[in-house]
Formats: structure tokens, C-alpha cells, sequence
């Protein structure tokens, strides 16, 4: 069964067949019809391109599609009859700013958009007011109406940096979640049992340990799921973490008789220190509205290793030119600082244009190249005991890393070691220890762009 988007249908266990079938035929009528005129096809030429091809640029940087089988199934029919496929993506706005992780999934909506296909922004308003529970071991704190809806306007600023706003469609839940009522609810809670949602990782975790779990937080997959049916969406994007809700939307559109939706996930995008996801609350974010400047000096920070992964989810480069560029550079062809000044060029132009990118890129190469002398640095004391070696005066690198601030763990130290991206009193240094004159000493320690003065005693 049809649904026009934007009106929520009532639930079916409080609908009889004739109303169902007779609303069917109606709003399938009305759903055809609000599309624009130029996407009806005529004499049967098909204004897309080839599946084959659709699927070269969908696939690049997904993680999993659920299924593969049924997309280009679904992509096939769009050619035959001309209908773009609908493809949202959901965002809570329980933060003033985007990040470049938020922008994984806004440019495969704009891939998705590039084929011809309607793109839906959706400002989960309404499910915000729940929080997500995903990757949570603690309920959310709560947001306001007016906190959420303040949140959702930058939003609405920021997305079209990527995304076409000609093509976009911004949708906000609270349309469809607000009108559902009690008799709603209740009928949608029906469609899920309590075993089911404590298959759930998060909720499993905490049910185990005898930790809370709120009432509302087991909504919320069911509200996320409703979404899609609401929308009556072809296709969902979402990341890996979100698996559990995106199915959830499969499940209900089955349930109110739509065809499931393809769920389409992309990778976690780590932060600046290349472990934990990227987060605006652990400090490894990169903002999308940061100056050029400081978005260019933070993606020069990142290891080699995440480099690729970069280039892959927040570049529009083909596979295929990355995997060519990544054998260049293991063959010795290519040096990883250049093919890193190009990303990070690349992404800042993005958002900044070629002229702020190019004058991000020559500050900063001045700032590296400057020697500073250590007077001009932070001064850090830290006590020799905290980063002894085996033998006297010399100094564990890793733990003096840490102590100074310059890197978030031992593992991210030893890392940056190996590449040789550490240096002490001007030195690049490959080793794990260090050994100095005597003690207390002063040492003037660089990672990457960031340096401080280390006084050790």
C-alpha cells in the first residue's frame, strides 16, 4: 500500500481492507502525480544512466547495502518507468553545527541526486526530543523544543554546502510523529516486542548490567522506522552504528504494506585522533563552518593511514583513482605529505573555494616549515617519573607525547612515531625512547603542526 509522503498513515491494525484499498488507489494516483512533469518519460527512453554505472558511484565507500540485488532491482524499475527513486537520510539536530562525519552521508545523498534521483534531508525534530540511542550505554539528556528547533535552522544553513537545494527536499518528522496520538502510538508500538528490541547491542548491554533504560529510548527505533514509511522511501543511508534503526524501517514499511526500503550504510568516520568516531563532544571533530585555515591544518593532522579512508567518504574522486594514488604512494612514486596537502586542498575548497583553500595550504606550509624557538612555546612540566625509561635520563617518547597533550593515547604516540611525524628539539625521532643530558631538561617537542616546550625534572 501507497502513502502520499508527508501524511502518516493511520495504523493498519485500525484500518479495514476496503479503507486500506480504497486509499491505495487513491494516493497511487496522487504519489505519480507530484512528481515534476520533466521525470514521466516518453516513447520509453529512459533519462538515467545505465544501472551498471549507477551502481559503480553508489557503491563507492558503502559499508553494506541491504540488499545490493534489490537496489539495482529498484533501479531498473526507476529507468523502465522513468520514477526517481526516493532516498532520505536523517538527521537529529542535537548539536548547532555539522561536521565532516555528518558529511559522509550528505555526499551519497548528493550521489544520489547527481543520477537524478529525490533526495530527502530529514530534521528529525521530533526524534530529537527522544535522543538516539545508538553507541549510548546512559540515556541522552533531554533537549528543549526551542534548543532543537534553533539547532535544525543551522542545519538547514549548513546542508547546502553539499547538497543541491534545487533537488533537495527537507522534510522535518515532527509532520508526521506530532499528529500520530495515542491510538497511534499504541498501534505502531504493537508492530515490535520487547525481545526484539533487546536484540539491540546497545539495550542488551544495559539490560545486563542492570543499567536503566528509559521507556522512550525503546521508541526511538520505532520512530526512525515510521519515518520511511511516512516518506514511503525507496531507499535509506545511514551509518554502519545505525543498522539496528534503518531495519526497523524495513520491517514497518512491510507492515503497512510498502515495499521495504534498500538501507544503504556507510563506514563510522574516526576523528582527528583515528580511533573513536568522529564527535564535537571528544574534541576530534572537524566543523564544516571552521575557517579554511583551521580545516586545513586539522586534516593535515591525521595520520597517513586514515588519509585514504578520508579520500574515499569525503572526496567525489572514483575508486579507482584513489587505489591508483595509493599504489604511487607505496611504490615510493608519490610522497604521502603531497598526496595529504591535496586532500586536505580538496576538502577545504569544498567548502571555502579553490582560493581560501589554496591560501589555507601556503599558511600553513609557512607555519610547518617556521622553526619556533621554545620560548614562543606552551610550557608543559611534567615529572620524569610519569615518562621514565629503563635506564637513567632516558625518556619513554610515547608517555612524554601523551603528558604533553600532543597525542590522546600511547597507541596514537607509537603511531605517529612510526611515521615519523614526531620530532624533538627540531629531530625527527623513529624510536620509542630518548635519552637527554641530564635532568631536569627542557625539550621542545612537535607533532604534526602543534608543538610544545617540555620541561621534565
Amino acid at each position: 500500500m501507497l502513502y502520499t509522503p508527508g501524511q502518516p498513515p493511520h495504523c493498519a491494525t485500525f484500518s479495514t481492507f476496503s479503507r486500506m484499498k480504497a486509499r491505495e488507489n487513491l494516493v497511487e494516483q496522487s504519489f505519480l502525480l507530484s512528481y515534476p512533469r520533466e521525470f514521466i518519460l516518453k516513447n520509453g527512453m529512459s533519462k538515467f544512466l545505465p544501472v551498471d554505472e549507477q551502481l559503480d558511484l553508489l557503491q563507492k565507500g558503502a559499508a553494506e547495502i541491504i540488499r545490493v540485488a534489490d537496489l539495482r532491482e529498484r533501479l531498473e524499475e526507476s529507468r523502465k518507468t522513468g520514477r526517481p527513486l526516493r532516498v532520505k537520510a536523517g538527521f537529529d539536530p542535537t548539536a548547532p553545527d555539522l561536521h565532516l562525519g555528518h558529511t559522509v552521508l550528505m555526499r551519497k545523498l548528493r550521489h544520489f541526486q547527481q543520477l537524478g534521483h529525490m533526495v530527502i534531508f530529514l530534521i528529525g525534530d521530533s526524534t530529537a526530543l527522544i535522543g538516539d540511542p545508538t553507541g549510548r550505554n546512559v540515556t541522552r539528556k533531554p533537549l528543549t523544543r526551542e534548543e532543537i528547533d534553533k539547532n535544525a535552522e543551522t542545519y538547514k544553513q549548513q546542508v547546502f554546502r553539499i547538497l543541491d537545494s534545487e533537488k533537495t527536499e527537507v522534510r522535518y518528522n515532527s509532520e508526521w510523529l506530532d499528529k500520530l496520538g495515542y491510538v497511534g502510538l499504541i498501534g505502531l508500538s504493537a508492530k515490535v516486542t520487547l525481545s526484539q528490541m533487546l536484540d539491540r547491542k546497545e539495550f542488551l548491554t544495559r539490560f545486563r548490567a542492570e543499567q536503566d533504560i528509559s521507556l522512550h529510548e525503546l521508541l526511538y527505533p520505532l520512530a526512525q522506522g515510521y519515518d520511511s514509511v511516512a516518506l514511503n522511501s525507496d531507499v535509506e543511508l545511514g551509518g554502519t552504528d545505525q543498522k539496528f534503526n534503518l531495519l526497523m524501517g524495513r520491517e514497518l514499511q512491510r507492515d503497512y504494506g510498502q515495499k521495504p526500503q534498500i538501507v544503504l550504510m556507510t563506514p563510522i568516520l574516526e576523528g582527528l585522533d583515528g580511533v573513536q568516531k568522529m564527535s564535537k563532544s571528544l574534541g576530534n571533530a572537524i566543523g564544516i563552518n571552521e575557517p579554511a585555515s583551521e580545516m586545513y591544518g586539522k586534516l593535515m593532522s591525521i595520520s597517513d593511514e586514515l588519509m585514504w579512508k578520508y579520500w574515499v567518504l569525503l572526496t567525489d574522486l572514483k575508486q579507482s583513482e584513489i587505489d591508483a594514488m595509493r599504489t604511487d604512494v607505496a611504490a615510493g612514486k608519490l610522497h604521502p605529505m603531497e598526496t595529504k596537502k591535496k586532500l586536505a586542498r580538496t576538502i577545504t575548497a569544498g567548502f571555502h573555494g579553490e582560493a581560501a583553500a589554496e591560501s589555507a595550504d601556503e599558511n600553513w606550509a609557512k607555519m610547518f616549515q617556521q622553526k619556533e624557538t621554545a620560548e614562543d612555546l606552551e610550557e608543559v612540566a611534567i615529572a620524569y617519573v610519569d615518562v621514565a625509561g629503563s635506564e637513567p635520563n632516558q625518556i619513554r617518547l610515547p608517555k612524554l607525547l601523551v603528558a604533553t597533550g600532543l597525542a590522546a593515547s600511547g597507541a596514537e604516540a607509537n603511531r605517529k612515531i612510526a611515521e615519523k611525524a614526531v620530532k624533538v628539539d627540531g629531530e625527527a625521532v623513529s624510536g620509542a625512547v630518548i635519552s637527554v643530558g641530564a635532568l631536569p631538561a627542557r625539550l621542545t617537542v612537535r607533532l604534526g603542526k602543534r608543538a610544545k616546550a617540555a620541561v621534565v625534572s
